[in-house]
């Protein structure tokens, strides 16, 4: 008869549960592009879900991940990148096992607030110029792609050339309308959050994220110094560190 080992880091650990870290990625990536913070986390014996953001809209693509919230056993740390962010800020919103928000590289909107507005706000976002021909939809969506050849240099500047050139062959794409869709609700305003980004994201503005973090009362920003878009590949001790500062916090908690 099989019988299945239990692991040692599982036999030795003891006290409460660590809480379940899910990862959203965002816009013109996927959920792959968390591989490396998955392996820092699950090293330090944290589970991890790298959710399959759907991309499709942002009240439905917070629904999916609000339902994969509802689905986990005990206490959550969401994780989002770029659009992620937007999507974390509504999913979050009256989940009671949401402990903390992670914003990496990532949109905080205010409520009505929709992520190509707060990158307009400020100068800096050279996305517009790369992007590709829209393809349009049956249903007449325009589903959006950062066009290979410019991939590298505008989302993953300081990712390996032969990375970034995987990465642009993978990626995601994102409706028009999802970036232009306002949030409902802002989690961000009850729910500790924590911010990391670089300062040589093309994407969004530093400036915006600096802005964000501020008006969320972070409780910890981290500027990783020439960092791109992409800094949860190019830096994933340095997101995944903070993470795990989040999920150690107890400002969550009941």
């Amino acid at each position: 008869m099989w019988q299945l080992a239990t692991p040692a880091s599982a036999a030795a650990s003891a006290g409460p549960p660590k809480p379940t870290v899910i990862l959203v990625h965002g816009a013109f990536a996927e959920s792959a592009s968390w591989n490396a913070v998955v392996r820092y986390l699950r090293a330090r014996d944290y589970p991890v879900i790298a959710a399959a953001n759907p991309l499709r809209g942002l009240a439905s693509d917070a629904a999916f991940v609000g339902a994969l919230v509802s689905s986990v056993e005990g206490p959550v740390v969401l994780v989002g990148h770029s659009y992620g962010g937007s999507v974390i800020s509504v999913a979050a919103h009256g989940q009671a096992n949401v402990r903390a928000l992670v914003f990496v590289a990532a949109f905080a909107p205010d409520t009505g607030e929709s992520a190509v507005e707060l990158s307009s706000r400020f100068p800096g976002s050279t996305l517009g110029q790369a992007l590709a021909p829209p393809v349009v939809l049956p249903d007449g969506a325009r589903d959006l792609y950062i066009a290979q050849d410019k991939f590298w240099s505008q989302f993953a500047a300081d990712v390996p050339s032969d990375a970034g050139r995987l990465m642009a062959a993978s990626q995601r794409p994102v409706t028009e309308g999802a970036l232009a869709e306002g949030a409902t609700q802002a989690a961000w305003k009850t729910i500790p959050s924590w911010f990391v980004y670089g300062d040589a994201d093309k994407n969004i503005p530093p400036a915006a994220l600096a802005f964000m973090a501020q008006r969320a009362k972070a409780v910890k920003t981290v500027v990783a110094r020439g960092a791109s878009h992409s800094v949860l590949v190019s830096r994933p001790h340095s997101v995944g560190r903070i993470i795990v500062e989040a999920a150690s916090s107890k400002a969550g908690e009941p």
